[in-house]
This record gives C-alpha cells, sequence and structure tokens, in this order.
C-alpha cells in the first residue's frame, strides 16, 4: 500500500527553524513529483511548495518563498521542507502529497495529488 508519512512538526518560536520530512513506501518516488501544503484552523488548505522528480526545479508560493526551501533524496525515498523564519501565520497541519504526469506548475491545485500524507502539525508560538 502507498504510503507517505510526516514527520518533525512540533512547537516552536517565532524566528525559530524546523525542517519536515516525508517519507514514501510502495512508491516508485523517483518518478514523482512531490508537493507540500499546509491547512490552518478553520481554512482551507494552501499549497506552500512543489519540487519535480528529479529535484531540479523547486517552486513556492509567496508567502513562503526566501524562508523556505524544499528538497528530495531519491535513494532515501524522502523529501524535505526546511522552514526559517517562522511566523506565526505558519501554524497549520502539513501535508506532503505526490504527483506524476503532470507539469508540476500544476501541482499547486489539489486535484491533482495522487497520494497525501496524515500530516504534521506545526505551531508557532509568539
Amino acid at each position: 500500500q502507498v504510503q507517505l508519512v510526516e514527520s518533525g512538526g512540533g512547537l516552536v518560536q517565532v524566528g525559530d527553524s524546523l525542517r519536515l520530512s516525508c517519507v514514501a513506501s510502495e512508491l516508485a518516488f523517483s518518478t514523482y513529483s512531490m508537493v507540500w501544503f499546509r491547512q490552518a484552523p478553520g481554512k482551507e488548505r494552501e499549497f506552500v511548495a512543489g519540487i519535480n522528480w528529479s529535484g531540479g526545479s523547486t517552486y513556492y508560493s509567496d508567502t513562503v518563498k526566501g524562508r523556505f526551501t524544499i528538497s528530495r533524496d531519491n535513494v532515501k525515498n524522502t523529501v524535505y521542507l526546511q522552514m526559517d523564519s517562522l511566523e506565526p501565520e505558519d501554524t497549520a497541519v502539513y501535508y506532503c502529497a505526490a504527483a506524476r504526469g503532470y507539469p508540476t506548475q500544476l501541482l499547486s491545485d489539489p486535484k491533482y495529488l495522487e497520494v497525501w500524507g496524515q500530516g504534521t502539525l506545526v505551531t508557532v508560538s509568539s
């Protein structure tokens, strides 16, 4: 069964850093583009960052550009989200997701994502 399992969430202070990980199993990981979304309480799920199958192309939402970095290790079947200069507005459940067969620019739309993880909670306290 294909699975994505996120980890690394927690409670941090404003300005701190955190690195999330998402490990894929039973998935031809290196053929998939990977994306991070987040969902804050009472809000819709929103795109955060995406990376193509090779890691050679990345893209970010305007709200996290310059603060977050997405990367992947195709040997470890893992995608990462390095989050720096965290703000209270970054508080959310963070989800990783996978898709293939579409241009990476389309993957900011949740409908193109095939597989989702269960999420990991990030809380940024002021």
